[in-house]
């Protein structure tokens, strides 16, 4: 009797031990699948940031017109903004440079990397003005009346003074990033839960 008391408690630790690998094999497998999905979305938003800035070329010479939304009437500087976004990403940012300067995640000067948006205070007030920044010390913007959507170096004089700051959309809109991010936990789990389901 005593033995078998013993060999049921001998099982029973086994088994626990049994389970105790499996979740930790589990647990790193997840991890690893989460790490792998997280490379891929940092990967897509790289391409996104890439498409902004090909589709944003793709406007050069288009008409200046103040509060214009559409490349065929006109773009004001937010309404380039706002196009490209919408093409590339298909997220309706907001309408003004002042209030797309409050949206995402602040960058600093030396870190600008190619999507980023960088602003200006160009009518006597603080972020009036929006670019999108293409790489190489150039940004592209739609200027004033009279001008066409055109690319500038950032290192000219009158930029450098009214510069007012830059933001990063691609890797902090809350309908993009967070979407990815989501798929990057959900796909693992999903397929190791299906996984274990199937498991004697």
């Amino acid at each position: 009797m005593k033995q078998l008391a013993i060999a049921i408690i001998a099982a029973g630790l086994l088994m626990l031990a049994a389970s105790a690998k499996a979740q930790d094999s589990f647990e790193r497998t997840l991890a690893e699948s989460a790490a792998a999905r997280m490379k891929d979305a940092a990967s897509a938003a790289w391409h996104t940031a890439q498409q902004l800035s090909a589709v944003a070329l793709g406007l050069i010479g288009v008409d200046y017109k103040y509060g214009g939304e559409s490349p065929e009437t006109g773009l004001d500087c937010s309404g380039l903004v706002r196009y490209v976004f919408q093409q590339v990403t298909g997220i309706t940012l907001p309408r003004t440079a002042k209030e797309m300067s409050r949206v995402g995640d602040k960058v600093a000067l030396e870190d600008l990397k190619p999507g980023d948006l960088v602003f200006f205070n160009t009518r006597s007030f603080a972020f009036s003005h929006v670019g999108i920044y293409l790489g190489e010390n150039r940004f592209i913007h739609a200027p004033s009346r009279g001008r066409e959507v055109e690319v500038v170096a950032f290192d000219k004089g009158f930029w450098q003074k009214r510069f007012n700051g830059a933001r990063r959309l691609v890797h902090a809109m809350p309908d993009l990033m967070p979407a990815l991010v989501g798929e990057a936990v959900a796909a693992p789990i999903e397929a190791l839960a299906a996984e274990a389901d199937t498991q004697p």
